[in-house]
Order: structure tokens, then sequence, then C-alpha cells
């Protein structure tokens, strides 16, 4: 016989707070159902998407470590009539300066020509004459700022709009809001590649992080060599029909579980499961880009296998093809604290190519009017020297460039000042820029919100930011 006492703690047991609510159908049960978030849905999209939807999806170009904007898309002839002498102490008086703090600072002018591109006289960096030549598709935006100054805050800053980590990155962000078109892909997928300067600082999960969103959003990482996932092949003696019989035997007694308790994590576990199910059969096919037409492969200036910036630019493409709807590729490398004059044009030869490939085949889809591309690094470089041939981390002042979905092409926006130090024109921050990718996918940054803690959570953060509407058509 039970006591009363076993009585009533199996039954609290068995009537959890989520079961609980889960069979209320009316009254308390209802309104607090009513109030909790739930991750967007396709019958859901519509009711976000309230601006005109000029982007379907978003190809973001991370440049890992800093690219100097003085050696790539920001012209600046009176620092280089500067080089060599003091750095005017009206311009870093009481401001953070990392490692240059402290210490005599000299200017240190840009160490590459520019050369003008375009209809419009474009100057950029000599070294990049690909981009040159699809300039009128691109617009700099020469007046980014970030609130970071080391590389994994910065990145977290950039990718999350918070400096500290568990906030969502802006792809899960994005996918959480308008679900993906990629049924056997996941909707946010990442790929690395690391240049021939051998710096391979690491870049962490967690800047592709889902944060506190559901899981299911957080990006997934394909391996640019070798398997894209691994374990993704069965072992020996598993066959797919046997595994799938499996997965459904797993998932079968997870959705009774779920229907119990009422966990999303136990939805996403589901979800994942067959996910990656399918990727068995779709993933080695993207990977391989020796189906490719040797055009396209000449185009891009890879080689299947080759584990490239270029090659994982080709894949984007395959991927936004696919319907996948945020794809971030991280190009390491761009820490020059020494001899930025050759570390630059090594990166200049791994990227002008492929970046003017990715725009140009997209535009011959018919795919670049409905994708953003988006340029950045985490922040920009001191127009000081450090160990007299390299540059310090800055975040005054940084270029980035976008592409597509009706952003103005040819256009140059904002501007620093004659030494590059600081953004005078137009300033604008990260903030600035992810309400501007949310308002191309027709998304309201201002109300695209996910409670957390209490609060009303956007990626577009707390303090006031604005979409940069002078770039857009």
């Amino acid at each position: 016989m039970k006591t009363d006492q076993e009585t009533i703690d199996n039954a609290s047991l068995a009537m959890t707070r989520r079961a609980m609510l889960c069979r209320t159908a009316t009254g308390m049960g209802a309104v607090a159902l009513a109030s909790i978030d739930r991750p967007a849905s396709a019958q859901q999209i519509p009711s976000l998407v309230t601006l005109p939807q000029k982007a379907k999806r978003i190809i973001w170009l991370t440049m890992a470590g800093g690219p100097s904007h003085l050696e790539t898309f920001d012209p600046k002839p009176v620092l280089g009539q500067m080089h060599g002498k003091p750095m005017p102490e009206s311009f870093t008086k009481g401001q953070q300066i990392a490692q240059l703090q402290g210490q005599k600072l000299i200017c240190y002018g840009p160490q590459h020509t520019f050369t003008a591109f375009g209809k419009n006289k474009t100057e950029i960096c000599s070294l990049f004459p690909q981009i040159g030549s699809v300039i009128d598709d691109i617009c700099i935006i020469r007046s980014m700022t970030t609130d970071a100054i080391n590389h994994d805050p910065a990145h977290m800053f950039m990718n999350t709009g918070f400096q500290i980590a568990g906030r969502p990155s802006m792809g899960a962000w994005v996918t959480y809001g308008l679900g993906s078109a990629a049924k056997d892909l996941p909707g946010f997928v990442v790929l690395t590649s690391l240049g021939q300067g051998g710096q391979n600082q690491p870049i962490a999960a967690r800047q592709w992080s889902n944060g506190f969103l559901p899981s299911k959003y957080q990006g997934v990482q394909l391996r640019s060599k070798g398997d894209a996932v691994l374990y993704l092949a069965n072992p020996p003696g598993v066959s797919r029909n046997s595994q799938d019989t499996d997965i459904q035997a797993i998932n079968a007694l997870n959705r009774q579980y779920d229907a119990v308790v009422d966990d999303p994590e136990i939805a996403t576990r589901i979800a994942q499961y067959e996910l990656a199910f399918r990727m068995q059969a779709s993933v080695p096919e993207l990977m391989d880009i020796s189906s490719e037409k040797p055009e396209t492969l000449e185009l891009y200036g890879c080689r299947p296998g080759d584990g490239s910036f270029a090659s994982n630019c080709l894949t984007a493409r395959k991927l936004a093809e696919k319907g996948v709807r945020f794809i971030q590729l991280y190009h390491k490398d761009w820490d020059h604290h020494g001899d930025i004059k050759e570390g630059i044009r090594l990166k200049a030869l791994e990227i002008d190519r492929a970046c003017m490939a990715l725009i140009t085949d997209l535009k011959q889809r018919g795919m670049l009017d409905d994708t953003l591309i988006v340029w950045a690094g985490e922040f920009g470089r001191t127009p000081m020297s450090q160990g007299g041939t390299g540059r310090d981390h800055h975040n005054k002042a940084m270029s980035i460039w976008l592409a597509g979905a009706g952003v103005r092409g040819g256009q140059v926006y904002g501007a620093s000042d004659d030494l590059g130090y600081a953004a005078t024109e137009n300033l604008t921050t990260v903030h600035d820029l992810h309400a501007t990718m949310l308002n191309r996918l027709g998304v309201n940054h201002e109300t695209f919100t996910f409670k957390f803690q209490g609060l009303d959570a956007r990626l577009s953060g707390v303090e006031p930011s604005k979409v940069i509407k002078d770039i857009l058509t």
C-alpha cells in the first residue's frame, strides 16, 4: 500500500508546471501560454515581415583579425605625408589605444597606392582590382565604428551586438525570425578558411551561438577540407535504412516525453536528428565543387578540395541556392601588428578575385537582387605605427562594404578624418548595421524582440540605432 505522501509525490511528478499549462485549454493555462515566446514558424513569417523584403538571405564575409582600412578601402594621402612624424596629440589624448597606450605615437602612411574604379571613380587599394571591377555594385562605408578593441569581444560585438557571450548571433536571430527554405540543410551555416600568413587565431563556436534562443537556431560549421561534418558518414555495417529506423524510434520516444514536459529543447533534438539524417545525403554533394563548370571554377580561382576562401565563396553561392538563410564565412590572418605591407598583399591575393566572383556569379544567376552581401572585420587598425611595420587594433574608424538587396552600388558613405583615426561624417555603429540588415529582410529591428530576463531583447540593442537609409534604394 502507498502512503499518502507517496501518492502526493507521484502526482507532483506527473503534473509538472509545463504539463499543467499544456493540459489546461482555457483559463490560466491559455493566458500563460499566450505570453510565452515561441520560435517563428512559416505561418508567423508574414506578420514579422512588415517592410518590403529586399533580401531573402545574407552572406556575411568576416575578415577575422581586423583588416586595415588604410590599406584597403579608405585612402589617406595626408597620412602618407605625415609618415614618420609624431601623431598629433589632439587626435589621441585620453583615448583608448590598446597596446600603444603610453608609447610614442608615430604616423604610419598607407603602404600601398590607391586607384580609382567605376563610374564614380571610387578609390580603393590598388591590390584589389577585381573588387574594383565590380565597385559599381558595392557601397563602401568608411565611417563604421565598434565598441570593442580586442579580438574575441570585438567578434562577439559584431556578431551579437554585445561584447560578452550568451547573446544570440545575428544568424541565429535571422533564422529564428524568418525560418529557412533549406529542407536538407541548416538555416545558418558557417565556413572558415586560413590565409598564407599562418596566424591561425581560433574562432570560437560561441560566435555563431543561439544564445538564449532555442538551440535549433545556432550556426552549424561545415569544414572546408575533408568531411564537411564529423561523423556524418555511417560506420561500417550500418545502412541508411537501419539508421532511419533507429531515428524514427528515438524520435517517437522523444515526442512522447515532449508531450508530457513540453520542453523546446526536446523538440530541437527531434528536429536535429531528422536534419542530420537528411544532411548525410545533401552535404557531400553540396561541398563537392568539382561538378561546377570549368568557367565557374576559373571565375572564383579555386580548385576542388583546396579549403580556400574562394572555394567557400563558391559553396556560399550553392548554399544560397539551396535556401540557407544566413551564410557566414570567416577568413583568418588579418591581424597585422607587423609587416602589414606584405600581409595585406597576401590577403588581397586570397580574397580579391573570390569577392568579385561571388558578386558576379550571383548577379548572373539573378540572385544578387535578393541576396545581401556584407564584408567586414571586427575592427580597424591605427594610423600609428606598431613595431615600425604594423598597426594596432582600432575601434574608432573602420571600413566595410555591402552589395545586393537594394544597396546603392558605386557609393561611398561616411568618412574618417584626414589621418583615418576617427569617423567624422555619418558615423555608423554595429547596431546601425544590424538594423539595416534586418530592414533588407523586411523586418523592423525595433519590434523584432525576444523576452529574456524580463526584458525585450533585440539584435540591434537597447541603445538608439538606425537603418542606414542613405545607402539603400
